[in-house]
């Protein structure tokens, strides 16, 4: 049974270097995942791999099905996922291409699907999301960065916005007064309906651009395709490394 389970975000269609065994149609009681589910073979070790807009990236992230993405992946067996997300650098420090590996997250979306229980139910569920992400996948990315010598921010505030249009200037003047470091538009619900479906979940995020009103002039999309690009070949790298530790018994 397949343990680790790649979400792959804007940027990360499909690995390449990923030997495909299988593509799996998945139904779920939250209705259709973004795509099938692709099990194979990355640096020797198993693992099942999603896109997160689909094969073609044609869903948007608002529309994106989350409750069925991650519920199709617990019960394929994963227990384990790391996410590619594409993100802006609030921060002007933070050079497009870098990695960056979140701890904390603010959720600014609206309307979305954020919760699996909402219905049939005994009780009222609450779960614990002091600390968003899974600590034990968190500090394996950070080391395996390290070994790798990627210039890898080891904490950051993910700030989640809803999307599909890009942030105002004001806006991510608030986000920046709010802590964030970063912002993108999938990192919730989806963090939180690991949390709830038990699922260790960390997400590695690429800087794609400055975000709105830190960098000059605006943001061109044929600038964010060349940033990811570079950021990419680093995640493809860090994922062939770690995908083997983190499925080691």
């Amino acid at each position: 049974m397949t343990e680790l389970a790649i979400i792959g975000g804007t940027g990360l269609t499909l690995l390449n270097s990923l030997r495909i065994d299988t593509r799996e149609t998945v139904h779920t009681p939250w209705g259709e995942p973004s795509g099938p589910l692709i099990r194979g073979e990355l640096g020797g070790a198993e693992v099942l791999f999603i896109s997160r807009h689909g094969p073609g990236h044609t869903i948007p992230p608002h529309r994106v099905n989350y409750r069925a993405n991650l519920w199709a992946l617990r019960e394929a067996g994963v227990c384990k996922i790391i996410a590619v997300a594409a993100v802006g650098g609030i921060q002007t420090a933070l050079a497009p291409g870098r990695l960056v590996i979140p701890d904390q997250i603010i959720d600014y979306t609206w309307s979305r699907k954020h919760t699996c229980f909402e219905q049939d139910l005994n009780e009222v569920v609450h779960v614990d999301f002091s600390e968003p992400y899974c600590e034990e996948l968190r500090s394996l990315l950070i080391r395996v960065s390290q070994e790798l010598g990627l210039d890898a921010l080891e904490a950051a505030t993910y700030a989640a916005t809803q999307g599909p249009r890009l942030e105002t200037a004001a806006e991510i003047d608030r986000l920046e007064r709010d802590g964030c470091t970063i912002v993108g538009m999938t990192g919730m619900p989806e963090a939180a309906l690991a949390r709830e479906l038990g699922l260790c979940y960390a997400t590695c995020a690429v800087i794609a651009n400055h975000a709105a009103g830190r960098g000059d002039g605006p943001i061109s999309m044929d600038v964010i395709k060349r940033n990811l690009a570079t950021g990419m070949q680093q995640v493809h790298v860090l994922l062939e490394k770690i995908i083997p530790a983190a499925t080691r018994k």
